[in-house]
């Protein structure tokens, strides 16, 4: 996500810290550079200029200029002014000390508001350990009702639903009063959506909102359209009060106005991302996170975050025990190899590496396909050739190479590969010397 901005602002700061020392005009020249970049993005021209006037303010009032080593100094005040523009501290959901607490989603058509609705009660349930219910509200879409029914299934919520007949104000009426009989701890509700902000959108919203009370609105706005997000936001809080914003299909925007715009425009912060087709790629907007990977600084909290939800403790214990023991084998391997998977695309993760970002990133041309080739490989073996891959030689080589739709020398290269690694794996869980396992992950290249 904003790869494009992402390698702008890192070339840009790359120039100021190249330089020995800064003058007034090196620092007109980043911004300069900046400015062209932010506008490049789509973000919104009014943010821009504010933006990057009280950037250059902060950069001449730093006591930057005439120093040695100004580039980090520039670099620390881009990314907090970065940060404060998406929103500074991380936004949170209000919760009711007496459940259920209700959260009223509304957005255009199109927007992706009914998938966000199943994440977010995934989210809850996975996260808060949430009894969730869904209020299905939206009577206008076609298989709208379905959807929901379906994706609140998988979400491992409760439906509410009453099919498409009666009015929707009616509906989340209902869904209350039953959410509060079932003891659930929040009740999400789906609202209607339009192709456009009209009056009769905001009318029906005003009602239900005035039936329910929700404790937060969500509006949910789709990252893709740039700035047009960012004036159905504006619209959205001209007419309709909300508390923020969760912000989908983030995961292929690769320019980010419509993040870097939002809360300057409304002044309602960004509470959740959408970074993926699949439920579980949903997660809380960490401002100053995104600054940093924007800036090429990496987002470690969020990287040990994901690990930490994929990765079991006894899981773990596990495998210690068997790298101790020497008896790590390619179905530990691809146990391992799929929980990686299962915390997103590798471009994603490697992104959250700080220096893998923008160009850097994109020279490592990370092929998923590659982990798709490692899969079949291991799983055309047999169980003893995974338990003691030495045995695979061959007419065994060959086998799997069939088996799997490769050649025999992409077996030869994983067998190699993973010899490689149980010998770093088996030094380093004897304590040994940094310098062998140095020379040991170089052979691996």
């Amino acid at each position: 996500m904003f790869d494009s901005l992402a390698e702008k602002l890192q070339e840009t700061l790359s120039d100021v810290r190249n330089h020995g020392t800064l003058t007034e005009q090196d620092i007109d020249g980043a911004m300069r550079e900046i400015r062209l970049a932010l506008l490049e993005a789509d973000v919104n021209f009014k943010v821009v200029r504010q933006f990057t006037a009280h950037l250059k303010e902060r950069c001449l009032g730093a006591d930057v200029i005439g120093t040695l080593n100004p580039g980090q100094q520039v670099v620390k005040i881009v990314a907090e002014e970065l940060t404060e523009l998406m929103g500074g501290a991380s936004a949170a959901l209000s919760f009711s000390p007496r459940p259920p607490t209700v959260i009223l989603m509304a957005g255009l058509q199109g927007s992706g508001k009914t998938t966000a609705t199943a994440k977010l009660a995934r989210y809850l349930r996975e996260e808060h350990s949430s009894a969730v219910a869904v209020a299905a509200c939206d009577v206008y879409r076609p298989a709208a009702v379905e959807q929901l029914v379906k994706v609140g299934a998988q979400a491992g919520a409760t439906v509410y639903e009453q099919g498409t007949e009666r009015d929707p104000v009616d509906i989340a009426t209902w869904a209350l009063a039953r959410a509060g009989e079932e003891g659930k701890d929040v009740l999400i509700v789906d609202t209607s959506g339009r192709l456009h902000v009209d009056e009769e959108l905001m009318a029906e919203l005003v009602r239900i909102r005035a039936a329910v009370k929700p404790h937060d609105v969500l509006l949910v706005v789709d990252a893709m359209t740039g700035q047009d997000a960012v004036n159905v936001a504006e619209r959205f809080a001209e007419a309709v009060q909300f508390d923020g914003v969760v912000m989908t299909k983030l995961d292929g925007d690769a320019r980010g106005g419509a993040a870097l715009s939002v809360k300057a425009v409304t002044g309602k912060p960004i509470l959740f991302a959408s970074t993926g087709e699949k439920l579980e790629q949903f997660e809380r907007f960490h401002p100053d996170r995104m600054a940093q990977r924007i800036l090429g600084m990496g987002d470690v909290m969020s990287l040990i975050e994901q690990a930490e939800r994929q990765f079991d403790e006894s899981d773990a214990i596990e495998m210690e025990r068997k790298l101790r023991r020497n008896e790590f084998g390619l179905d530990d391997f691809l146990n391992q190899l799929k929980t990686i998977r299962r915390m997103g695309p590798l471009t994603s993760l490697l992104g959250m590496i700080p220096g893998l970002a923008g160009a850097q990133l994109q020279n490592m041309k990370v092929d998923e396909r590659e982990l798709d080739r490692i899969q079949a490989i291991i799983l055309s073996m047999t169980p003893e050739e995974r338990r003691r891959p030495e045995l695979i030689k061959g007419s065994r080589r060959l086998r799997i190479a069939r088996g799997s739709g490769t050649s025999v020398q992409h077996v030869n290269r994983l067998v190699k590969q993973f010899d490689q690694m149980r010998k770093v794996m088996r030094r380093i869980g004897s304590g040994g010397k940094r310098a062998d396992i140095g020379a040991l992950m170089r052979d691996m290249r």
